[in-house]
């Protein structure tokens, strides 16, 4: 309890007043848009936001694995949730919000054109639907179902051959897979469109890519052939966003929902003008077009847009010492147990974030990978450990059977803590 003078009373009323009459011309202005009514329900609405993962018995989980599209890949910070439900209140016309939205992306990002997708695997379709249209002079409507009479063909090196293959296959194109250098300046013909680099396949498993970034570019545009770079998961470093267009990359594409922290079903494509503008042009909202089921809303528009604008304002030197403390945190918790070795590791390109690896003996500690993983699991919340736990190195993360990789970069607040005492009591308690 506090007394108030009658000065303090009459301060704090006045205070008070100017505060309510501010807010009601700000709420009275927004009457004309959405309803004066509406304005004074939304806080108590959001008071009693339902959550519906609760509602509907989905456990939610503690992600010490990654920005994995299985895993709902990354939560989206509050400024861009902000920006989502902002958007969510109001029409407009869908076709300008994609113009309006890819020259701010272009500004900021440093390129020619951009565009909003449904994802890095939307905008890999898109690509090849604006090179196949910029190479037939063609209309959106000709594209899957003309293709075969098209020029069509795409070329790729064995070792970047991926699941996401079928992207441009979706379009009626061709692979004609390469493997050699002469082989791949051999390839090219009157029907190539495109090439494909897949930008971290030098960190995949098998045999390595023979034909490098720089040297691939170079020999396609000697053939007046635009090069796409699949860089889905490449970001970060930031700086990768602007890098491979200024390389000379015609098209690059980005997942939206990894590293960049917009939405999930979003994602980017970057390059030159009159390539992001086919693209756009094979895309909702035109019901004629192969991108036509590849909807992007006006939510995940703008919500790309402000993830982007968080991004710029980030500082990956920052971002990695919070994630290298994180490792600590996780480490720290478990550096006594019996043969455990500790390291920490951050791949060359995709998830280029530090990765912690705990490896021990399962037969002193008496418990193995793959109990410890059920372990987590079967609590609340589930933890999910990085998908190369217990495998061999893969994904420039060098892991083997007695190794837990844990993925922290998408851990929240207060769950490295957990995260380290989950692990230590999965690994100090016997089967």
């Amino acid at each position: 309890m506090f007394s108030t003078s009658s000065s303090d009373r009459s301060l704090f009323s006045r205070r008070s007043f100017l505060r309510w009459s501010q807010s009601a011309i700000a709420l009275f202005g927004a009457a004309p848009v959405m309803g004066a009514a509406e304005a004074v329900a939304a806080p108590a609405s959001e008071a009693l936001a339902v959550d519906y993962y609760d509602k509907l018995g989905v456990d939610k989980i503690i992600n010490a694995a990654g920005t994995y599209t299985t895993l709902t890949a990354a939560c989206m910070p509050p400024q861009v949730r902000r920006a989502v439900e902002v958007a969510a209140h109001h029409p407009v016309h869908l076709h300008d919000l994609q113009v309006k939205s890819g020259e701010y992306l272009a500004k900021k990002l440093r390129c020619e054109g951009a565009l909003v997708t449904s994802g890095a695997a939307g905008a890999i379709t898109l690509a090849t639907a604006a090179c196949m249209a910029s190479a037939n002079g063609n209309t959106p409507g000709d594209i899957p179902q003309n293709a075969g009479s098209m020029k069509n063909e795409i070329i790729v090196q064995k070792a970047h051959r991926y699941g996401y293959d079928h992207a441009m296959l979706l379009c009626g194109a061709v692979i004609r897979e390469v493997v050699t250098l002469d082989e791949y300046k051999a390839a090219f013909n009157e029907k190539t469109i495109m090439t494909n680099f897949f930008n971290a396949a030098e960190e995949e498993e098998g045999p390595p890519a023979q034909i490098g970034r720089e040297q691939w570019l170079e020999i396609a545009h000697q053939h007046n052939v635009p090069c796409h770079l699949d860089a889905a998961a490449d970001m970060p470093p930031i700086e990768n966003l602007w890098k491979y267009t200024q390389m000379g990359f015609d098209l690059v594409c980005f997942s939206g929902g990894k590293g960049i922290r917009g939405p999930q079903n979003a994602g980017l494509l970057l390059g030159k003008k009159h390539l992001t503008d086919l693209a756009l042009a094979n895309t909702n909202p035109n019901g004629d077009a192969v991108g036509r089921g590849m909807k992007v809303a006006k939510e995940q528009i703008v919500g790309m847009v402000a993830a982007i604008d968080w991004l710029l304002e980030q500082s990956d030197e920052a971002n990695t010492a919070e994630y290298n403390r994180y490792c600590k945190t996780i480490s720290d918790a478990v550096k006594n147990i019996p043969t455990v070795q500790i390291s920490v590791v951050t791949p060359k390109i995709a998830n280029h974030v530090p990765h912690l690896l705990l490896k021990y003996d399962p037969e002193k500690v008496g418990v193995t990978v793959s109990q410890v993983q059920e372990r987590l699991r079967a609590q609340k919340p589930p933890i999910e450990l990085n998908p190369n736990t217990g495998h061999k190195p893969n994904q420039g993360i060098p892991s083997d059977a007695n190794t837990l990789v844990v993925g922290v970069w998408m851990l929240q607040p207060g769950e490295p803590e957990v995260v380290g005492r989950r692990i230590r009591a999965a690994l100090t308690q016997k089967a």
